[in-house]
């Protein structure tokens, strides 16, 4: 495999465009025959390792990125592929499945969706509707909040740009105040990030749980199109597995 200093277009891919958040602050690329592999950390809650490219080849790259970059890296890309490696990877597992979805659209959506000046009260609506987001004010990446407001100012529905890269921006962060389901205000408030998130990187990208059939009509609707990814993991050691490591304290989340 040969690592990459200036990766530029190595190959369209969304999934490649966005781990790459630019080049820096340790984002690391290499290729091995056809395949590319970017190590990009802290992203969207985890080191990822995002993998495209024919399966023998990425299964060569995979194994020999992850013995220089360390276990806590997370291959992530097309489901099959993925289940490819965890197969054929020593010491990977399979994870779980999941969506990416991603639009060049501007989305025709009417809505009273703005920017917030900050992220007041944001916290608050989470925790109530959204405990297990991985956008929370303040986490790295996490850069701007937009909302719809009822009447007095109060948070009704939330949507972040967060770990959005210079060519792919990423809507993350989505929910709704439990009074004000059913509205279609998160179809507002992500119709709103959405269009500026193309506006701004020309690419629009989320994940979705799978199973969230709710949320990826709402998505379909804005333009997305819908691809099967996964993510896999790296077994713990029999001398680690009993031990109380430092992600022991943190909470369990359903996405990869």
């Amino acid at each position: 495999m040969r690592e990459v200093k200036k990766p530029g277009r190595l190959i369209d891919d969304s999934i490649v465009a966005w781990a790459l958040q630019g080049f820096g602050a340790g984002v690391r690329c290499w290729y091995d025959g056809d395949a590319v592999a970017v190590a990009s950390p802290e992203v969207s809650k985890h080191d990822r390792l995002a993998v495209v490219g024919p399966v023998d080849d990425a299964v060569r790259l995979t194994a020999g990125v992850l013995a220089e970059v360390g276990p806590s890296y997370r291959p992530f890309g097309d489901e099959e592929l993925i289940r490819e490696l965890a197969e054929r990877v020593p010491g990977l597992t399979f994870s779980a499945a999941f969506g990416w979805m991603d639009t060049q659209q501007v989305p025709d959506v009417t809505t009273t969706a703005a920017w917030l000046d900050g992220d007041a009260g944001v916290e608050d609506l989470l925790q109530q509707a959204s405990p297990s987001s991985y956008a929370w004010p303040g986490h790295p990446g996490v850069r701007r909040w937009a909302a719809v407001t009822g009447e007095h100012g109060e948070l009704l529905s939330v949507a972040a740009d967060a770990w959005s890269a210079p060519e792919v921006g990423f809507l993350a962060g989505v929910a709704t105040h439990p009074v004000a389901r059913g509205k279609g205000l998160s179809r507002q408030v992500c119709g709103f990030v959405t269009a500026e998130l193309v506006k701004r990187h020309g690419r629009a990208a989320l994940m979705v749980d799978g199973t969230n059939a709710a949320a990826i009509a709402v998505y379909r609707r804005l333009g997305y199109t819908y691809r099967r990814v996964a993510a896999a993991g790296v077994r713990p050691s029999p001398a680690s597995s009993g031990s109380a490591g430092p992600s022991a304290s943190r909470p369990a989340y359903r996405k990869a």
